[in-house]
């Protein structure tokens, strides 16, 4: 698959605003309108989105949203060819992760650390989720918290499949894994293998292929907060009795929205994580 990559600068911002504050919330934005990887340095912020996808037109007015006093944007784009995304990490060190000394995340050319009872290979490719964004640790921290031998999991949005595969090899019976992304999908199924697991159930799409799922004892949702806002009866629909819905891929401030709907919807907040602005909430179905 080809890619577009969009390289923004920022030549002028208010002393108040941070230069990584102002990229995550650009970074956010552009997620909403189908940019699917970021990366950032001390000069720039870089956003890669399919060729396929023609989003030129939106980039003004996105941008748009942005023009506080002080605050000016530059962009330019360029059309990359097939990139060998794991080369890529390596060569820009992508350090092994561990999430409260209980899990190791490494990519296959890391070395294991027997100091950490449980392991999990992730070669990350274009897909997010590596363990080292908030998100993702945040999603993680839940998980390995949890008791989830003999649960029935869904995973939203599964980009790496990182949290389907901490499932699996924390006990659940059962895993499926969705994303509208097929490259997603594709580096689901192959860090999959490379843990040798061989029957989580990966499907390509978004909350509509859920009218056609079981129940689910525990779903998570590691997206954006529009997304999560809009299928969140989605996510009701196929949690049974008692179940865990755990939500992830927003700031603190998104809180209430999140909150708001998901009682609407006859479920119980039951526990809020936050690190660096960024939250995950957790919440229980009734029986």
């Amino acid at each position: 698959m080809k890619y577009i990559a969009y390289t923004f600068e920022l030549t002028c911002r208010p002393d108040e605003l941070t230069l990584e504050t102002a990229y995550d919330l650009l970074s956010a934005e552009l997620a909403e309108i189908g940019f699917e990887s970021f990366e950032q340095n001390e000069t720039c912020l870089r956003a890669y989105i399919p060729a396929s996808t023609d989003i030129a037109s939106d980039i003004p007015a996105l941008l748009e949203r942005f023009l506080l006093p002080d605050l000016l944007w530059q962009y330019s784009s360029e059309i990359q060819p097939d990139i060998n995304w794991n080369e890529q990490w390596e060569k820009n060190f992508f350090r092994p992760i561990r999430i409260e000394d209980k899990c190791l995340v490494r990519a296959p050319f890391h070395p294991t650390d027997p100091d950490i009872p449980l392991e999990l290979i992730i070669s990350p490719q274009m897909a997010f989720g590596t363990g080292h964004h908030e998100t993702t640790s945040l999603m993680m921290s839940y998980l390995l918290d949890m008791d989830l031998r003999g649960l029935r999991v869904l995973d939203m949005g599964c980009g790496t499949g990182i949290l389907a595969i901490l499932a699996h090899k924390l006990g659940a019976s059962s895993v499926t894994a969705i994303d509208i992304d097929d490259w997603c999908i594709r580096n689901t199924g192959e860090n999959a293998a490379l843990n040798e697991i061989r029957d989580i159930d990966v499907r390509i799409g978004d909350a509509s292929l859920l009218a056609d799922c079981p129940m689910f004892d525990l779903i998570i949702a590691n997206i954006n907060r529009n997304i999560l806002l809009n299928d969140m009866s989605a996510y009701r629909s196929r949690l049974g009795n008692s179940g865990t819905l755990l939500l992830s891929g927003f700031y603190t401030e998104d809180i209430p929205f999140l909150t708001e709907c998901a009682e609407t919807l006859g479920l119980t907040h039951s526990e809020t994580r936050s690190r660096n602005n960024w939250a995950a909430l957790r919440f229980t179905a009734g029986s």
